[in-house]
């Protein structure tokens, strides 16, 4: 399953990109049933966070519309966005007196994984999110 929505920036996009988000993995839930692909509230709250966090940045710094698609790849949730800008994200070294401009640190702390491209027009960032929470992963480990 997948989808991909173009949002115009401003005000409420950061909003609507993270109500879309959960509306995405309540359908793979619904369309694909619990045992084929657990969505779990954390793996959706982790998604929103992300999304959030990667939608800010793109409003925040490139000028014009953010593309966002979202796609379950094998046992993982896949975000990518788009946006017009060419610069690509860089971490910033941890500062506890920094206020703000953390979210590329956040991104990194919760993915599984991260990835940035240059686009012939401007970047797009991949992150992908586990379906299968640690506290779920009962593998290996005894009843």
């Amino acid at each position: 399953m997948q989808t991909t929505v173009a949002l115009e920036g401003g005000g409420a996009t950061i909003a609507e990109a993270r109500h879309l988000a959960a509306d995405f993995l309540s359908r793979v839930q619904e369309r694909c049933g619990r045992c084929a692909v657990p969505v779990s509230r954390r793996v959706v709250e982790l998604t929103q966070l992300v999304v959030s966090e990667l939608v800010t940045n793109a409003c925040k710094y490139a000028p014009g519309p953010v593309l966002m698609h979202l796609s379950i790849t094998g046992q993982a949730v896949e975000i990518v966005v788009w946006d017009s800008d060419p610069v690509l994200p860089v971490a910033r070294a941890a500062d506890a007196g920094r206020v703000g401009q953390h979210g590329l640190e956040i991104v990194m702390a919760v993915a599984e994984g991260l990835e940035a491209q240059r686009e012939p027009v401007g970047k797009r960032i991949t992150a992908r999110i586990a379906l299968l929470d640690d506290a779920d992963d009962s593998r290996g480990r005894p009843q």
